[in-house]
């Protein structure tokens, strides 16, 4: 390797600052995105309109930045704005032609992602489309999904395993009595990586494995829970409805169909590492494309799947940066006051919750929440979530 090789991976790492500010800045980007989109989260509002409106402020947001600088700096969507209600467990972001629309009382999962230069920061959210506290089992999976989000945030640190993260997980979701989704991985995220091979599971399963590992300094993960009132083990109804992909580097196949390769060179020159929306590309010759692209692995899909009618799916997903003073969680939004049915009482959960998140400096005062969620960023203290108001920043 020389040296000029060298100096380029060690600025790949959070000890650059210039690293830190480019995740920090696609942060307050997607931080503000989501407010955008929960804005236009509305009964009767279509779905498909509020996808597209969080997708262009992303960007129009990134696309004023970087622009004299030397070399081309890629930024933009680093993942699709998708707004699953329900027992949608996620990635619906649908096609231009879709019709389904917002309904009183539905349970939003918003989930969207930006990078700056590859440097990715994702963020998703749930809402319930409604007035007043959230009461009753949607209380419930959200509170779930929250403190088992909170728990991950502290357990996410150097020197703990990735093991130790998924039993946690699992252990919060059962106080709730609430499943935590099966499939759903956590992953390290790197320069134009947003699925690292190091990662945890939010459920173990015979099925699924991952490599033990534990986590380091400065390394930067995306940490994303998803509860369930149902069973967790959600299932894809119909293949139609996916249009989140992303393209596989590693596939060499040589694509028969004329519509296929001229799909396929779009999304290279598009999107060559980030997950993307069918509803980007040419929508007629995507259809007879992106088919052949699957089959044959050059592209990832994002399927939606579900749990059954009647359950209730949320969703808690956030960036941290594993700093040498401690985590710093730079994607978040507040939540709407809960009222569960359940508590939590397990002096291990609280234990959990109360580790900090920050090293202490000696008498130093605790951030307003209110203040640093006006910012954009996040409080570094969290309480376990009960009964009352208990919105986490």
């Amino acid at each position: 390797m020389s040296s000029d090789d060298e100096r380029d991976e060690k600025e790949l790492d959070l000890a650059s600052p210039e690293v830190v500010t480019k995740y920090k800045s696609a942060a307050e980007i997607v931080n503000k995105a989501l407010q955008v989109v929960l804005a236009e989260c509305k009964p009767k509002a279509k779905i498909v309109d509020i996808c597209e409106k969080g997708d262009a402020f992303i960007k129009e947001q990134t696309g004023s930045m970087y622009k004299n600088a030397k070399k081309k700096i890629d930024r933009g969507v680093a993942f699709p704005t998708c707004v699953s209600v329900n027992n949608t467990v996620g990635h619906f972001s649908p096609l231009a032609s879709d019709e389904t629309l917002l309904e009183e009382g539905d349970m939003l999962k918003i989930d969207m992602g930006c990078h700056i230069d590859g440097f990715i920061a994702l963020v998703a959210h749930t809402h319930v489309l409604h007035d007043g506290p959230v009461t009753g089992r949607k209380a419930d999976v959200l509170a779930a999904a929250n403190t088992a989000a909170e728990v991950a945030l502290r357990l996410v640190r150097p020197g703990k395993k990735n093991h130790a993260v998924t039993e946690a997980i699992q252990k919060v979701a059962e106080a709730y009595d609430c499943k935590i989704v099966e499939g759903v991985i956590s992953h390290q995220m790197k320069q134009n990586v947003i699925d690292g091979s190091k990662c945890f599971l939010s459920v173990s399963t015979p099925e699924t494995r991952v490599d033990d590992a534990e986590f380091l300094e400065n390394e930067v993960y995306a940490i994303d829970i998803v509860a369930s009132t149902g069973d967790g083990k959600p299932k894809l109804l119909d293949e139609k409805q996916t249009t989140v992909y992303k393209k596989d580097a590693d596939v060499n196949y040589q694509l028969k169909m004329k519509a296929s390769r001229f799909i396929f060179s779009e999304i290279k020159e598009n999107f060559p590492h980030m997950p993307f929306t069918a509803r980007s590309l040419e929508e007629k010759r995507a259809r007879l494309g992106l088919v052949e692209c699957v089959n044959h692995g050059h592209l990832l899909p994002y399927p939606v799947l579900y749990e059954k009618p009647g359950d209730f799916v949320a969703q808690i997903k956030f960036t941290v940066l594993l700093m040498p003073n401690g985590s710093d969680r730079i994607t978040s939004h507040s939540l709407q006051e809960l009222q569960p049915t359940k508590t939590v009482d397990d002096p291990e959960i609280k234990g959990w919750l109360a580790l900090a998140i920050k090293k202490k400096k000696g008498g130093g005062k605790k951030k307003k929440a209110k203040k640093a969620g006006e910012k954009g960023e996040t409080s570094t203290e969290a309480e376990p979530m009960e009964t009352s108001s208990n919105a986490q920043e």
